[in-house]
Parts: structure tokens; C-alpha cells; sequence
């Protein structure tokens, strides 16, 4: 236990490690502590390597710039990213560089958005809403159709599925 506190304790400010008091045959860890190492590359231990931040309960790649990085976040697209970095005032700068204020600083203005889980329970709801209420959408959405106009003859195989061959009229010879 000991050995996997000492690896995993310099990886992170953002990991935490369970330590077992004097007694090791306890089976809950008794204290919890977090670490205060911060590098500006990416620690490196054994085989042990930080490769994400987790942001918003999700884990973004640390060798790509903020801006993209956060991008990988459900709800946050290209101009909502660019949004908080100007909200922050923060330059778009690789991931894996930020001190551990940084990542304090971007995680709050993240969590002040409806993103992953929230959002995705969210509009479930809105399209159960719209079948419960028995509109148009809402019945294209339980037959599995496209509900915004689009034509149904030729297109929409993403939502109708695999092409079903019907028996027609065969070719009769003269």
C-alpha cells in the first residue's frame, strides 16, 4: 500500500489517495490526503503518467490546447469553450500547463453550465414530454422518423434502418 501511495501521490493536484493508518489490516483507509505537486510537464512515474485533467466529471486530453480540450465535454462546443476562456480572462494555452488555480478557476466556470449528464436528462425528458403529449414530434419520434421536415421516400436510413426488400411485381417475359 505503501508503494502505491508513494506512485500515485506525485501525479496530480486533481487525484486523490487513500492512506491507511498505523494499523494495515484495516480494511477502510483511515485519512485522506491530496497532493500539492505541480510540474509544468507531465509528471512521470514508472509507468505511470498523467494523461487527462478531469473537468466537469469528465477527463480531457492534457496535450491539447484548452479551447479543443474542452470541447470534449457534452455541451460544450467551440463557441461555449471560447466563451469561458473569455469569461476567465484565461489564455488558450495546452491543458497539461495549467497550475492547479487554473484548473480551480475552469472547473468552476464549467460547473456553472448545464453539461453531460444534466443536459442529456434534460432533453430526454423534453422528447418524452412531446410523445406524452401526443404531438407531431413527439410521434415521429416514437416511429423512429425524422421530425424536422425532411423527406422520407429515398434518405433518413440512420433513423428508419436497414433497407427492407419488399416482394413486388416480378418481369414477365413476352
Amino acid at each position: 500500500m505503501a508503494a502505491l501511495s508513494a506512485a500515485i501521490l506525485p501525479l496530480s493536484s486533481s487525484l486523490s489517495t487513500f492512506t491507511r493508518g498505523a494499523n494495515n489490516s484495516s480494511a477502510l483507509p483511515t485519512s485522506l490526503s491530496f497532493s500539492t505537486y505541480s510540474s509544468p510537464t507531465l509528471p512521470k512515474l514508472g509507468r505511470f503518467t498523467i494523461q487527462c485533467v478531469r473537468v466537469g466529471g469528465v477527463e480531457i486530453p492534457n496535450k491539447k490546447r484548452v479551447e479543443y480540450s474542452l470541447q470534449h465535454i457534452h455541451g460544450v462546443g467551440r463557441s461555449r469553450s471560447r466563451l469561458i476562456l473569455a469569461d476567465l480572462g484565461m489564455e488558450n494555452k495546452v491543458t497539461g500547463d495549467l497550475s492547479d488555480e487554473e484548473l480551480i478557476r475552469l472547473r468552476d466556470e464549467v460547473s456553472k453550465y448545464m453539461i453531460e449528464g444534466d443536459l442529456k436528462r434534460f432533453n430526454r425528458l423534453a422528447i418524452e414530454r412531446l410523445k406524452e403529449i401526443r404531438c407531431y414530434r413527439g410521434i415521429r419520434h416514437e416511429m423512429g422518423l425524422p421530425c424536422r421536415g425532411q423527406r422520407t421516400k429515398n434518405n433518413c436510413r440512420t433513423l428508419k434502418g436497414k433497407k427492407v426488400a419488399v416482394a413486388g411485381k416480378k418481369k414477365t417475359s413476352k
